[in-house]
């Protein structure tokens, strides 16, 4: 049996032979050459609440479901039994599921809607960006005779399931991308506006442009026509084989321009590393552009995730991150530019060049964050990016629930969700307005992850949550105000696992007080951002409608002990001479006036 390690960047599933095949997309770190994993021996499954075991199994055996086994699981912190359904292939769960959940026998159906990809990673305990070890053999590139995969891509056809080494890659080739179109109609139309420029720019020294007409500039490479440009387009990136192709504003705009002059000019982009052209996938409002084995982030998504600005052009993001202007070319005066044939035009080769440096300065500058994000949450980078942060929880949460064998909840239904969108909202943290004046000997002093550490301190979660009836007082926690209680023993879900957070967050500021390479340094610096971030926002997803945590009474109680601790702390900042003039959730300005005997 041979061993190959890869840096795992993507992951999908094909169909084979009526069968479902995992494929791992990754790069080998030694030799740094394409590795395709092929893994056809996990199965899809689904869990089924019932109230007649016996029977249920027997009905679903009628619907030819003879895979059932009874499973212990703790549901919100009750042990049950449930019977989970193992599947042929992911496609049945979607297509028997309703049925299933309308069985006389079967109250409830669990974990149909988790999509097979993400099954996998979660079971298996992989975790993406990490380096992992691949135990299997080579195979054959005719073994799946629909790909088309080059001759330097690896098929590793997996015998045991990979081990998640939890060694970070030090590999992080980003290669950035940007397009300039024809625009004297105003908006441009793909059907018939042509690209006039692509440029590209990587973090490991390639800079180009690429265009129909000659410049001056040494960056500049010029072809004959579109379809040439287009085609030095695809082959430049696979040269440069990135981690990951960053754009901005690219699910939006960039990608599918490209893609449809691809098609009008009958262009194959197949960019793919298994030779699959650009697809695209309904993610939220827009489309995300897939390059299957090739993590394709749209920078813009980030900027809106990370930073507070008033709007979000690339000119702006730039500035706030570099405090550097970028070179500007009116967007509506391209067309006039191209059509000058003098030094505008290497202007707006300038102007394109710098859209292409600056978009891979700001990938270098806050994708490390993300990489860190998907390493902890433990979903690939692409879905990643384009999660929210409550989103993120919920993956970390569904994560850490198959380790202890907590059975996930549903996503609420529509009317639970109308329920909860219209139930009275929770008060939030206690704010002091500041006094007008102005003051001298300022102290600040503010809580250390004040919400995370109540949720620890008073063991608020879902499953601890309690009416108190047959517990003694000094069994459970009172929250002040609104009276929920939450039990001591044993340790909530969601408390256990922000507690591991803190805890491990706390390691990593000490790793990095003694690290010496400045590389590492960052990198631990990025991943105790990751986990600050998963903390504090775990307050915030208790409240969100669509979470499958969701829990009211927990933000209420939170908020309520938040309240309590600020304004205790601020009238015991007066026993030792401070005035509070100014409060805010977890913190408080005060100045001091001495102490008055």
């Amino acid at each position: 049996m041979e061993t190959k390690k890869i840096v795992l960047n993507d992951i999908d599933y094909i169909t084979f032979n009526d069968k479902a095949v995992i494929r791992l997309f990754g790069i080998d770190p030694d030799s740094q050459e394409n590795i395709i994993a092929y893994d056809d021996s996990f199965k899809p499954y689904m869990y089924v609440l019932s109230d007649d075991y016996d029977n249920c199994i027997s009905q679903l055996k009628e619907l030819d479901l003879n895979n059932c086994i009874k499973e212990s699981k703790i549901d919100i912190g009750v042990e049950r039994e449930f019977i989970k359904i193992i599947f042929d292939h992911p496609q049945e769960v979607p297509k028997l599921r309703d049925t299933i959940r309308d069985l006389p026998s079967v109250i409830q159906i669990r974990e149909y809607d988790i999509p097979f990809y993400r099954r996998y990673l979660i079971d298996k305990q992989i975790t993406p960006s990490n380096i992992l070890e691949l135990h299997g053999k080579t195979i054959d590139k005719g073994t799946y005779d629909n790909l088309s995969i080059d001759d330097d891509v690896i098929l590793f056809k997996l015998e045991e399931s990979p081990a998640d080494t939890h060694k970070h890659s030090t590999r992080n080739k980003i290669l950035s991308f940007d397009i300039e179109v024809y625009n004297a109609q105003g908006m441009p139309n793909a059907q018939d506006d042509a690209i006039i420029m692509m440029s590209l720019s990587s973090n490991h020294g390639l800079n180009k442009v690429l265009s129909t007409k000659k410049s001056r500039h040494e960056y500049v490479e010029t072809f004959d026509t579109e379809e040439d440009m287009l085609k030095g387009f695809v082959k430049l990136i696979k040269e440069e084989n990135p981690d990951m192709l960053v754009g901005y504003n690219s699910d939006v705009f960039d990608l599918p321009y490209i893609k449809k002059r691809a098609d009008v000019l009958n262009v194959e982009l197949d960019l793919g590393v298994d030779g699959s052209s650009v697809k695209f996938q309904k993610r939220g409002f827009n489309n995300a552009g897939i390059i299957k084995g090739r993590v394709h982030v749209d920078l813009y998504l980030l900027a809106r995730q990370y930073m507070q600005l008033d709007h979000y052009t690339l000119e702006r993001v730039y500035l706030e991150l570099f405090d550097e202007e970028k070179i500007d070319v009116p967007g509506d005066k391209i067309f006039e530019y191209w059509d000058s044939d003098s030094d505008q035009l290497e202007e707006l080769f300038d102007y394109s060049m710098d859209d292409a440096r600056t978009t891979m300065e700001i990938g270098e500058k806050i994708t490390p964050l993300t990489v860190a994000q998907s390493r902890l949450v433990g979903q690939p980078l692409f879905d990643i990016a384009r999660m929210t942060t409550g989103q993120m929880i919920e993956w970390y949460l569904m994560l850490k629930a198959y380790h202890m064998n907590n059975i996930v909840p549903n996503k609420p239904t529509s009317s639970e969700y109308n329920q909860r969108m219209n139930s009275k909202r929770n008060a939030g943290g206690y704010v002091k307005e500041p006094e007008k004046g102005l003051f001298e000997n300022i102290a600040y002093l503010d809580f250390k992850s004040l919400y995370p550490s109540i949720i620890i301190a008073q063991n608020i979660s879902p499953d601890t949550i309690t009416d108190g009836e047959g517990l003694s007082t000094d069994e459970y926690y009172e929250c002040p105000e609104n009276g929920y209680k939450f039990k001591k023993e044993p340790k909530g879900f969601i408390p256990s696992l922000i507690g591991e957070i803190l805890n491990e967050r706390q390691r990593i500021k000490r790793l990095m007080k003694t690290e010496t390479k400045p590389e590492q340094k960052k990198a631990l610096d990025f991943e105790q951002q990751g986990l600050k971030r998963l903390a504090n926002s775990m307050y915030g997803a208790y409240g969100y409608s669509r979470f499958r945590w969701y829990k009211k009474e927990c933000g209420a109680a939170i908020t309520a002990w938040g309240r309590q601790y600020i304004q205790d702390a601020m009238e015991k900042s007066k026993e030792f001479g401070f005035k509070p003039v100014y409060a805010d959730t977890d913190g408080f300005y005060a100045t001091y006036i001495g102490k008055i005997d």
